[in-house]
Order: structure tokens, then C-alpha cells, then sequence
């Protein structure tokens, strides 16, 4: 993991692209280099109304581009502000389905200047595939990247 967390920074730390690009990159080499991670992408505050609007993202076409407050998984992070580990989300009553195939989702929470104000947002086809280093990365991750919003 620590490899993937020299590439995350060397992307963040570009100063060749802007935040969008670099979130984007972000996604790819997550979908590249962790095999069950079939969906990646971020979600923001979408100004200043109670709901989550699509960022970049990497995986299949989703209808989920903007997602209200405490509405599934990531409308959840929304509003408890913590990191949210479905291992089935067949067995979530408040799941948003996004794709037959998503088994499992990761969502965790960004922080600026003390407020959330977004996510990254991870879909697994896999059952349980989640470990507690992909959550540290993670976690790792929304803290960088929360110093280029």
C-alpha cells in the first residue's frame, strides 16, 4: 500500500493538472491497481443544499448523480460523517443500487476546514472485500485530497 500512497501523492502534487483531472487520475489508479475495486469516484456538497452531486468517477455510467442527504450509503456519510464499510449491501435497508453486480461499497467522508464536504465512493463486486488497510488508505486519501479542495 505504501506504493499506492507515492503514486496518490505524486498525482495530487501535480502541478500540471487541476483538481478535477487529479480526481480523476485518483480513481484510475485505484480501479488499476486494487482488483475489487469494480467502481471509484467522489461525491461533493453540491453548494449549499443538503444533497451530494457525482465528481469524477471511474466504472460504469450511474443514474446517482445527485444524491440527497440520508439517502443510501453515501447520503449516510452525508450526515453521520464517518466512514461507512457495507461488506453485503444486500443486507442495507438504505442502499442506493446503483449496478446488479455492486456487492459491496466503502464510503468515506472528506473534511475541509471541519465541515464535510464530500466522499469517495467505492463499489465492489466481491462480497466482504474490504480490509482495514484499504480503509487506513482510504481514509489516508480523503485527508490529502481535502488539501487540494
Amino acid at each position: 500500500m505504501s506504493e499506492i500512497k507515492k503514486r496518490l501523492s505524486s498525482i495530487l502534487e501535480s502541478p500540471k493538472h487541476n483538481t478535477e483531472e487529479k480526481l480523476e487520475k485518483v480513481c484510475h489508479l485505484l480501479d488499476q491497481e486494487i482488483s475489487y475495486f469494480n467502481w471509484t469516484g467522489f461525491y461533493f456538497k453540491n453548494g449549499d443544499k443538503d444533497e451530494l452531486k457525482l465528481g469524477p468517477y471511474v466504472g460504469a455510467p450511474t443514474d446517482h448523480t445527485i444524491i440527497p442527504y440520508g439517502k443510501g450509503i453515501c447520503g449516510q456519510v452525508a450526515v453521520s460523517n464517518e466512514t461507512f464499510v457495507v461488506p453485503d449491501v444486500h443486507q442495507e435497508s438504505n442502499y442506493l443500487s446503483c449496478s446488479i453486480d455492486t456487492k459491496a461499497e466503502i464510503v468515506v467522508p472528506i473534511f475541509k476546514d471541519g465541515q464535510n464536504v464530500g466522499q469517495i465512493d467505492i463499489d465492489s463486486h466481491t462480497v466482504n472485500p474490504f480490509t482495514a488497510e484499504d480503509r487506513e488508505l482510504l481514509e489516508w486519501l480523503c485527508n490529502e485530497v481535502s488539501k487540494i479542495l
